[in-house]
């Protein structure tokens, strides 16, 4: 058995939906992420233009390395049966434990395997640091970029998480999916909300619901509250219409990812009568923590001001 089909059985082992090897060559992309943060599109995510450097050049992110060992992780789970009545929105990925927290110690697992075989650097990211993740995993095979900026995989569609292992082991890099399969679909910018897939494959982050229930710290602009469709924490829309989703999603097999019910979605006070070291207690180890008590306050109150509450 080669190194690399060593690899992959071993990434399966861990639990991982698929793994694959690419270079460090320069993003392909490079020019378009020049063009989307001089549109604003990143709002205040100030820190994507500190990491621009390095998201165009990946050999740059970790001296030495030279191949990006990327795995997929199956996160979908149905919605689960809604309470009648108006009820706000989380985000799948979130009404479990902390994905960055269930990928990372995999993902040193997967790294203790490479060191095994000779690799003297394997740095693990999983949603963290200038990793250009997407372009990675499309050019180590795991899928294509969709019209909706995810990464869509064939076989199980877009609602995976990315990590990866940037390393020093000269690992054959696997053939990347060229094709395009969104054809002429345009599913997901007709349903998002707010229109924030202003063309395909470019997402304004500024009007996108992620990107208000989670990144910024200010208000909701008023002319979006009405838009946000009962979103309290992320957005599903643009995932949920897509057709390789409805075919080929899966539930996952992670019991990490299933929902806790630790949010009472039908009750517009939940979190006011919550103290920071309750919800500290009770959501420190899921996403939710990432906005915390106070702007997940202000989430619900604009999702129920989205339902007309």
């Amino acid at each position: 058995m080669t190194v690399a089909d060593a690899l992959r059985d071993r990434a399966r082992a861990l639990g991982f939906l698929a793994c694959g090897v690419t270079d460090l060559e320069p993003n392909r992309h490079g020019a378009a992420l020049d063009r989307w943060l001089a549109n604003g599109y990143g709002g205040t995510m100030r820190y994507l233009h500190r990491q621009a450097a390095k998201r165009k050049r990946p050999a740059g992110i970790v001296p030495g390395a030279i191949r990006a060992v990327v795995v997929l992780e199956n996160y979908y789970e149905p919605a689960p049966p809604a309470p009648a009545g108006p009820v706000v929105r989380i985000a799948r990925y979130a009404r479990g434990r902390d994905y960055h927290l269930e990928l990372i110690d995999r993902l040193e697992e997967l790294a203790a395997f490479l060191r095994a075989r000779g690799a003297t650097i394997t740095r693990c990211y999983a949603d963290g640091g200038p990793v250009p993740e997407r372009e990675l995993a499309s050019r180590a095979g795991l899928g294509w970029i969709g019209k909706n900026a995810m990464l869509i995989r064939p076989q199980s569609g877009s609602f995976v998480l990315i990590g990866s292992i940037l390393t020093d082991l000269a690992l054959p890099v696997d053939q990347p999916l060229e094709t395009d399969h969104c054809g002429t679909c345009t599913r997901c910018l007709d349903a998002c909300p707010t229109g924030a897939i202003v063309e395909p494959r470019v997402v304004d982050a500024t009007r996108c619901i992620s990107y208000l229930t989670i990144e910024l710290k200010s208000a909701v602009p008023d002319a979006l509250v009405p838009r946000l469709d009962g979103w309290a924490f992320g957005c599903d829309v643009c995932n949920d219409v897509c057709p390789w989703n409805e075919r080929f999603a899966e539930p996952t097999g992670r019991a990490a990812y299933h929902d806790r019910a630790a949010i009472r979605t039908d009750d517009p006070s939940f979190f006011d009568r919550m103290t920071e070291a309750e919800f500290e207690a009770r959501f420190g180890d899921t996403p939710l923590e990432r906005p915390g008590l106070a702007r997940m306050r202000r989430n619900v109150a604009n999702a129920f001001r989205s339902l007309g509450q």
